[in-house]
């Protein structure tokens, strides 16, 4: 068996990627109130970033900690596509449980369907990303370790859909932001104990993209997104902000006429 290291670089990328969790559950939270208090065109654009944000936060975060794994004795390359691929499953389920929540009339029986089928994605963004991988050896996965993964995925998933219906405050979000990403994490390291590598002797060359090649200046770009979209999401006026705005206006324009 090969030795699996999971953080290489020690502190820096359990840390980093728990960061870029919060990042992305914090900007979809937000999203996803201003979203109730849209209507039509408005309330499934802020969607769509909802899902995006939250669905590229937990991507950035799996593959931030997946630059800190290692197994001694042989190399690890990563799948393009496949890899792509996991990016697109994160965002496109994470979409599914956003918009049945925000459109849904029966918001109870919407939280269920819509947390069991995001963590359900979540877990599969997951394991998709480790079928990606490229090694001299055979990965191996404990049972009971992948089933609390997943039901962690799903207890998390639906936290975070029930925050963004019932939680309004910025100080509120940021807490739960900071909650949802530790339940990420520890659904990530979860699904990382349950592996094992059984090593190969192997010269030939491996397949695939090496992480910095590949991993690291996606990561990079998805996260410059994910600041970039809380900096517009911070700064653009909420639905409150824009009638009061606009009742201010109200009476001034009746003493100019």
């Amino acid at each position: 068996m090969g030795h699996l290291d999971h953080a290489t670089f020690g502190w820096l990328t359990p840390v980093l990627s728990y960061v870029m969790a919060s990042i992305g559950a914090a900007l979809g939270l937000r999203c996803t109130v201003r979203a109730l208090g849209a209507t039509g065109r408005s309330r499934r654009n802020w969607l769509i970033t909802a899902a995006s944000a939250i669905g590229t936060g937990i991507w950035t975060m799996h593959f931030v900690a997946m630059l800190g794994f290692g197994v001694t004795g042989t190399e690890i390359r990563y799948n393009v596509p496949l890899t792509v691929l996991s990016l697109v499953v994160a965002v496109a389920v994470v979409g599914v449980g956003v918009f049945a929540v925000g459109y849904s009339r029966d918001r109870n029986r919407a939280l269920a369907l819509g947390g069991l089928t995001t963590g359900l994605g979540v877990a599969s963004m997951h394991y998709l990303g480790m079928a990606a991988l490229r090694l001299h050896g055979q990965v191996r996965y404990d049972p009971l370790l992948v089933g609390l993964s997943v039901a962690i995925a799903v207890v998390a998933a639906t936290a975070a859909l029930w925050a963004g219906l019932n939680i309004k405050s910025p100080a509120a979000v940021a807490v739960a932001s900071l909650v949802m990403g530790g339940a990420v994490s520890s659904m990530h390291y979860t699904g990382m104990m349950a592996v094992s590598v059984k090593v190969v002797s192997s010269a030939a060359a491996l397949p695939g993209a090496t992480a910095m090649q590949f991993i690291f200046p996606l990561a990079v770009g998805l996260g410059s997104y994910l600041f970039l979209t809380s900096a517009f999401v911070a700064l653009s006026p909420t639905t409150g902000e824009r009638e009061a705005s606009a009742s201010a206006q109200r009476p001034v324009e009746s003493v100019a006429r």
